[in-house]
């Protein structure tokens, strides 16, 4: 009755070998990328993919991905059937009928019902790409071929495992409800049709399996059935919050021109993406008409190194340029541009990809390769290197904002904190009153604080996200040697930028700093008491909090400012749609906030509308670049009932005596 081994056995070794032979073609272009990564361990990364591969944490985030979880879990359970399918093919005695009940009932009455679920799955996955896809280019031919061939896999199971139950070779028929179903149907044919039935399906199960072996898994994103997994193990240690230093000596090159360039890490993530589209859907930039499409940037990386990787393996040149507007494989300079370095992307992504560290390496060969960059930063970049600040103020105006208060200086060995004021904090208008109350804040609650004045230089966070590497770099130098230098070691920042920076980036540089946000700092001072507030405030009204991206995806910090909050006014404040690890970006950050938005619609714009879906009195923000966002936005709605404050604001409302 079994289809003779003679002919199955060399169509099968033929496909595992040129499976792996196209494994190894592919993913041995990795091996291209720089070296350099560091991961969480063998133990801590067999959790993570078992909590984010095998359980899939994130793709579970959203309704639809329980109908992914079934088809993935299909495709387990799969293995095991077409390990026993190819094992018999071979060799015809070789089946699990050979295991006991114990074994063998279990197994036979997971594959039936998981089947007949992946089934359903599949109809409607179909439905759904068909009618309501994940993004709009979703509806392609590869993807619905998958899904497709997965089907006909399922058919192909039922159609065998029916065929033995009506021929009363399968033991465990009571078990298998949905085979045994349409065995029961195909009893009443004769054991001629009931045999050319089963031989159908065995074939047609055989030739799946082998468009999957040599077709599917090697030549489409269905790869990621193996990488995806791979990638979730080597899910990196700490957040994806900074970027690889570099080390400036002649001859070198600079950022990623050419896909050899990046890591290769960076390149395994382009054979791990799933094309599922969430980086797509949550992008600021994307949403408001910009180019940049966090998908297609991964996309066109693939896409680049298996254009150019065999040329580059055998010491050729790259005939498809990795930054340019030739097409498919390369990605445009506005798309590189428009990145507000906002990590939504990453957030979503069910796999943990690094989009952002990508898009800066590119910027990197921009800046510091070719001077190619926007023109707005030419500015800023003069203002950085002259007088280390982006409006190239002169540093001797860091301390205006001081004028009404006694502010000293930080002391070495005496003063325990130094509040490093920022660049905005210091010298934009809007930002100087929320510095003042900054200081009242800490002031009150008895805090031993000090500040550089005119010694305080840019942390750089700006440059480091444009791709200014070099300027960064002997910023953060000079900035760690005046560190050390004045003894500090605990920092509090009111700009999510300079927290982030100082806290992440500097440590590349050899100095770990205790640093704490001013939403952070207030908070504890709340709890312990030392913060004395006055009085409730409610004539700010209705208030709703924006998450900063640096503070909230790039940090966690999410409860410190809600918690603050709540205590001051007596209520918890209203949430966006977006809020918390979905909160949608202000359009400031990544060096954004020193360019103009010249396609689509203003990043801004489009938060403040969603704010203002909401009918709030007050945006309460604890980050400078969002305070300027928000009120240039508010402006270009003529919304100028609506107020915007930062956290320490509202808290130095509530120390006010009460009237």
């Amino acid at each position: 009755m079994h289809p003779n081994p003679a002919i199955f056995t060399p169509l099968i070794l033929a496909a595992l070998a040129f499976f792996a032979w196209s494994l190894y073609r592919r993913l041995g272009l990795v091996t291209l990328g720089r070296p350099g990564y560091s991961f969480r361990g063998i133990g801590e990364g067999l959790r993570e993919m078992f909590l984010y591969a095998f359980v899939q944490k994130r793709v579970l985030r959203q309704g639809f991905g329980f109908n992914h979880l079934i088809i993935f879990w299909a495709f387990i359970v799969l293995v095991v059937i077409n390990a026993e399918f190819v094992a018999s093919g071979i060799f015809p005695a070789a089946r699990l009928a050979v295991l006991p009940d114990f074994f063998y009932v279990p197994i036979r009455f997971l594959s039936d019902v998981m089947s007949a679920l992946t089934l359903v799955a599949i109809v409607l996955a179909l439905v759904r790409r068909t009618i309501f896809p994940p993004y709009p280019e979703a509806r392609t031919f590869e993807s619905y071929l998958i899904l497709c061939l997965i089907g006909v896999h399922m058919i192909a199971f039922f159609g065998v495992s029916a065929a033995e139950i009506a021929m009363g070779r399968e033991r465990a028929a009571a078990f298998m409800p949905v085979a045994s179903f349409l065995g029961n149907l195909l009893s009443g044919l004769s054991d001629k049709h009931i045999e050319a039935t089963f031989n159908f399906y065995w074939w047609l199960h055989a030739a799946a399996l082998i468009a999957f072996i040599t077709v599917l898994i090697p030549f489409t994103k269905h790869l990621h059935v193996f990488t995806a997994i791979v990638n979730c193990f080597l899910r990196r240690e700490e957040k994806p919050n900074t970027q690889e230093p570099e080390v400036f000596e002649k001859g070198r090159i600079f950022g990623a021109g050419q896909v050899d360039r990046l890591g290769w890490k960076d390149l395994f993530d382009s054979f791990a993406c799933t094309k599922c589209g969430r980086c797509q859907n949550v992008c600021p930039a994307g949403a408001t008409g910009k180019p940049l499409n966090p998908r297609q940037v991964i996309n066109d990386i693939r896409l680049n190194l298996l254009a150019n990787g065999p040329l580059l393996k055998r010491g050729g040149a790259a005939t498809v340029p990795l930054i340019g507007e030739e097409g498919e494989g390369s990605v445009c300079e506005e798309a590189i541009w428009s990145c507000t370095s906002c990590g939504a992307c990453m957030e979503a992504c069910p796999v943990f990809i690094e989009h952002l560290p990508k898009l800066v390496e590119m910027r990197r060969h921009l800046v510091e390769m070719e001077a190619k960059f926007p023109e707005e930063l030419l500015n800023l970049f003069e203002n950085m290197e002259q007088r280390s600040n982006p409006w190239g103020i002169a540093p001797g105006e860091r301390t205006k904002w001081t004028s009404l208060l006694e502010v000293k200086p930080f002391e070495k060995g005496a003063t325990e904190y130094l509040f490093y004021v920022g660049c905005a904090g210091s010298f934009d208008s809007r930002s100087k009153q929320v510095t003042v109350n900054v200081a009242t804040i800490l002031d009150a609650a008895g805090i031993s604080w000090g500040i550089l004045g005119k010694d305080e230089k840019c942390c750089g966070d700006s440059l480091r996200r444009l791709g200014n590497e070099y300027v960064f770099d002997r910023m953060a130098r000079e900035n760690v040697a005046l560190f050390r230098e004045r003894g500090v070691t605990k920092v509090i920042t009111q700009c999510p930028h300079c927290f982030t920076t100082l806290k992440n980036d500097y440590r590349q540089y050899g100095i770990e700093l205790e640093v704490i946000h001013h939403s952070e700092l207030i908070q504890q001072l709340l709890d312990a008491g030392r913060l004395k507030l006055n009085r409730q405030v409610s004539e700010l009204g209705k208030i709703i909090l924006h998450d900063s991206c640096y503070l909230g995806r790039h940090n966690d910090v999410y409860e410190a400012p809600r918690q603050v909050v709540t205590k001051v006014t007596g209520a918890a404040p209203a949430e966006f749609d977006r809020a918390r690890e979905e909160s949608f970006c202000c359009g400031a950050g990544g060096g954004r906030m020193w360019m103009e938005e010249q396609t689509g619609t203003r990043i801004n714009l489009n938060r403040v509308t969603e704010a203002l879906s909401k009918n709030p009195d007050t945006i309460c923000v604890a980050c400078p670049y969002c305070m300027t966002m928000f009120e240039d936005g508010l402006k270009d709605k003529q919304a100028g009932q609506t107020k915007v404050r930062d956290i320490a604001e509202v808290v130095a409302e509530a120390m006010r005596p009460a009237r």
